[in-house]
């Protein structure tokens, strides 16, 4: 927003003494007006995290247990039933990654990923009211989002972090922390760019068209699908090997087992592949919200 004393020589003007402005500059182009409202933002990570768990009986303890639940469907289906491979490539014969931690690995990543993608697609809908009272940058919303999502990541990954650990003191699995486990803080953020991205895409859309809204849930049930979730990269024909590596979630999955198990499938092109276009979605995102924010406040 800026404002401009007017200029104008007719009676009326001596009325006004600012004039209010769309913005002349792209989000993506004006990133210091967003760290102006740091505070904020805050604000509305508190907000959406107490209201996340708000009047529900275990509260946060459900960050822990909703991922615990689908490690553990996971473990009896994909992993004792159809008994999917967990290998996202050959391992030696003295290498043996325990199946629950393998789920969990993948779990936690694509939870956070999704809830941020669902939550970010819908905040503008949702807030309306606040948006319509007071201005304040609007990508402060779908960015406090993203942040409120990393509490539930953080208490998620300590607990995958503390069976780690057991398995390693444990032993007998062959595991062992690899050095790319120095790169983990670089997946976080790329999954947090990636979610906001994303979210911030399809927010951009549905403030007009919200049918996209009802979309959204059942297009991220398909990408889990085409995501190595709850089976290894080896269970993919080779055919299908470009399909799989072209989706950006397959290898921030993929680094973050490879890092932590100090087993499986690495490829450095690949990555660089997946923040590539990492950065692209976020920048296509934030194109189009630049386009859309000047008049989706008449849709919403």
């Amino acid at each position: 927003m800026r404002s401009l004393f007017s200029g104008r020589t007719d009676p009326l003007s001596s009325l006004y003494s600012t004039v209010i402005l769309p913005p002349e500059e792209s989000p993506l182009l004006a990133p210091g007006e967003v760290l102006q409202y740091r505070d904020l933002i805050f604000l509305l990570v508190r907000r959406d995290f107490i209201a996340k768990y708000k009047q529900t009986v275990l509260g946060p303890l459900w960050a822990i247990l909703q991922p615990l639940l689908t490690t553990v469907v996971f473990t009896v289906i994909f992993g004792n039933l159809a008994r999917l491979t967990t290998a996202d490539a050959p391992l030696g014969p003295s290498v043996k990654i325990p199946s629950f931690l393998f789920y969990m690995a993948g779990t936690i990543c694509w939870t956070y990923f999704s809830n941020v993608v669902t939550s970010t697609s819908n905040t503008f809908i949702s807030n309306r009211r606040m948006l319509n009272r007071v201005y304040f940058p609007r990508l402060v919303m779908p960015i406090a989002t993203s942040l409120s999502g990393l509490i539930a990541f953080g208490i998620q990954l300590f607990m995958f972090l503390a069976l780690w650990a057991f398995y390693l003191i444990r032993g007998g699995t062959g595991m062992h922390a690899h050095p790319l486990l120095l790169l983990l803080p670089l997946l976080i953020l790329q999954l947090v760019l990636l979610g906001m991205g994303f979210g911030v895409l399809v927010s951009s859309v549905t403030t007009k068209y919200r049918d996209l809204v009802m979309l959204v849930s059942f297009g991220l049930q398909l990408w889990h699908y085409a995501t190595p979730v709850a089976y290894g990269l080896q269970l993919i024909p080779e055919k299908y090997t470009l399909l799989i590596m072209l989706n950006p979630m397959t290898m921030i999955i993929v680094t973050f087992r490879f890092a932590f198990f100090g087993a499986g499938y690495f490829s450095l092109h690949w990555y660089l592949f997946g923040w590539l276009l990492t950065l692209l979605i976020v920048a296509a995102g934030l194109l189009l919200f630049g386009r859309v924010e000047r008049t989706f406040m008449d849709t919403i």
